[in-house]
């Protein structure tokens, strides 16, 4: 099901003046994020589809290796460069990139819903007097309009909502991290890198940053793990949960779960998986005691392959499994674990 909603809220302006399509790259320590590379690949096929540019801008005081940018489907890339971009701070970063938007008056806007695009989008979206659409699933170009089509999870997860900017511009959404997958390098491709530096005051800020504290409560982050073992409800309880840990421990692998596993206090927010947690996309991803639910199926759909234990087998999660096993978990996952050690010590 799908509904429309028009995001109109300021005067109509001119919109004949707004070309081209702009993404914005993230980079920590000067090293350039893969999410960069999962946004250019959304920013290609819009650009193709509206016949115009794709542009990335990076914001920072040094970044390496900026004509990888080119390789992967940019047409041109701009480096807002200054000492005080070094980490990232709300103001300064929405200043410079409405300094940008202000000289390109970009037509769409695209930005990961990451800790940065999720708080320097809204600052962006208020000082342009234009819409944004957060969490975003899909985006496409509406052929007979040219408007960007932003599809998201609404009223829990139970609808698909639509949602256009028909009369403001720049259009500006946020898209999941690992819901698409990284622009293949194509060493062929050339484009431009241009430097852009602004007067300081565009930097200005009374936020200081202090340090980044790393996330120690997992031992291998669900967001960068190869291999995730997720467990439901279905686990019955914090026992029957360390199944799910001792055999991501065997694999080497992250630990995922259910909103409900996390409420019910068997693991901690960082693990949750979903609408309301964090979108995954491993190369192997087993679902225990997981009924599949859409806020769940929407954070870990485009695993490359999936493995689901459950009891009932008219159980959603096997609609997107690559292998199902209607079964106990408390008899499956014990016999997966002993093969997975039988394995690791004949290894």
């Amino acid at each position: 099901m799908s509904t429309y909603v028009n995001a109109s809220v300021q005067h109509e302006n001119n919109l004949s003046q707004y070309k081209g399509v702009l993404v914005l790259g993230e980079q920590r320590d000067g090293k350039i994020l893969t999410v960069t590379y999962e946004l250019l690949t959304r920013g290609r096929a819009l650009a193709n589809d509206l016949g115009c540019e794709l542009s990335c801008v990076l914001l920072g005081d040094q970044i390496d290796n900026l004509e990888e940018v080119i390789k992967r489907g940019a047409d041109k890339v701009y480096f807002i460069k200054d000492a005080s971009l070094k980490n990232f701070l709300p103001r300064p970063y929405s200043n410079a990139i409405v300094r940008l938007c202000q000289e390109l008056k970009p037509d769409v806007i695209v930005a990961a819903a990451t800790t940065t695009g999720r708080t320097v989008m809204p600052l962006v979206t208020s000082k342009l007097e234009t819409g944004l659409t957060a969490d975003c699933t899909e985006l496409t170009i509406d052929p007979e309009t040219k408007i960007l089509l932003q599809t998201r999870p609404a009223i829990g997860g139970n609808i698909m909502a639509t949602i256009k900017t028909p009369n403001h511009r720049p259009q500006m959404a946020t898209v999941r991290p690992k819901s698409a997958k990284p622009a293949p390098i194509d060493p062929s491709r050339t484009g431009e890198v241009i430097v852009k530096e602004f007067e300081g005051a565009t930097f200005f800020t009374p936020e200081k940053f202090l340090e980044y504290i790393k996330d120690t409560t997992q031992e291998v982050s669900i967001e960068e793990a190869d291999i995730i073992v997720a467990g439901g409800k279905g686990m019955k309880n914090a026992d029957g949960f360390k199944m799910v840990e001792e055999l991501a421990r065997i694999l080497g692998a992250g630990v995922g779960a259910t909103r409900d596993a996390v409420e019910l206090g068997w693991t901690t927010y960082p693990h949750q998986i979903g609408l309301s947690g964090k979108t995954v996309s491993p190369k192997l991803y087993f679902a225990f005691g997981i009924s599949g639910k859409i806020q769940h199926l929407a954070g870990m759909q485009t695993s490359e392959v999936i493995v689901a234990v459950d009891k009932d087998p008219e159980a959603l999660i096997f609609r997107v499994a690559d292998y199902g096993i209607v079964g106990d978990v408390f008899e499956v996952v014990p016999m997966l674990i002993e093969a997975f050690k039988k394995l690791k010590a004949n290894a």
